[in-house]
């Protein structure tokens, strides 16, 4: 081959090159050319979140944040474990699913170093009716489910505490199990299994206390409760769902788009509108 022709193939393979890398968007990693999310490549940004609601809400948020040039991937889980578990290993860059209480015992748990960016919501846990249909129909020896992880767990009891149906002991508070019960005039059978699995349980049961957004995914209204955690009381300050991130990442371009969208009015309409009171505001 001549000499000009090796140049010119090299040329064609240089100009090959740059063209491919052209032609990728920039890593979740990256930042706009302005800094600020309006020019440039997109920035990605991946989520990982619970179906319902928490997936549901992000899609109203995707238009915003292609506008301020940041593209949103939602990833979605269905444990309560591997969106943790991914944010701490820089697979995604943050997630939405989980309360404060959650948080702070997996983190004891497992050593992590996630933290809250923002609330966005509370979702209500219900008290729902399986074989039996009504609270003062209830016989002794009746069987709830009830999460088995320690923080709603906890919020379970208190619900049934508020509802007469046990007595926990003293300053057991928010981080009350089946030991703390003082009092169980009734008998009370609790049956602890995952979260997401206690819709599943509401047949085989008596009665079952829900998470807001397991009962939203198994087509259980919210209004079909026979008791629920009030939106104004210390669970909605104290449960609120979050945007969580590794530390350090908090104040970072992205995650603060990704909390502006979501803490916008558009939100709020969105979620009066949809849940009718399964799923609460708290911004």
């Amino acid at each position: 081959m001549s000499k000009s022709r090796i140049i010119a193939s090299l040329a064609l393979a240089l100009v090959i090159a740059l063209g491919a890398f052209g032609m990728t968007g920039c890593s979740a990693g990256d930042e706009p050319s302005t800094g600020d999310g309006t020019s440039g490549e997109a920035v990605v940004i991946k989520v990982g979140a619970s179906p319902t609601p928490h997936a549901e809400i992000l899609e109203q948020i995707v238009e915003d944040l292609a506008a301020e040039g940041y593209e949103l991937e939602i990833i979605e889980y269905t444990d309560y474990v591997l969106p943790n578990t991914d944010v701490e290993a820089g697979e995604i860059d943050a997630n939405y699913f989980q309360h404060g209480p959650y948080l702070d015992d997996f983190n004891a748990e497992n050593g992590t170093s996630i933290v809250s960016a923002a609330g966005i919501h509370f979702e209500p846990l219900g008290l729902y009716g399986g074989k039996t249909d009504a609270i003062d129909d209830l016989a002794e020896g009746a069987k709830i489910a009830v999460p088995n992880d320690a923080t709603n767990e906890a919020r379970a009891l208190l619900l049934l505490e508020q509802e007469g149906l046990l007595t926990l002991k003293e300053g057991a508070g928010i981080k009350a199990t089946i030991n703390d019960i003082a009092e169980n005039p009734l008998g009370i059978e609790f049956v602890e299994v995952e979260a997401a699995a206690v819709p599943a349980m509401l047949a085989d049961v008596d009665m079952a206390v829900i998470n807001g957004n397991y009962a939203l995914s198994a087509g259980i209204s919210v209004a079909d409760a026979l008791a629920s955690e009030a939106s104004d009381g210390l669970a909605a300050d104290t449960y609120a769902n979050i945007i969580a991130v590794a530390e350090g990442n908090e104040n970072g371009p992205g995650v603060q788009a990704l909390v502006k969208a979501l803490t916008s009015e558009k939100i709020r309409s969105f979620i009066e509108q949809e849940y009718n009171g399964s799923v609460v505001v708290v911004f």
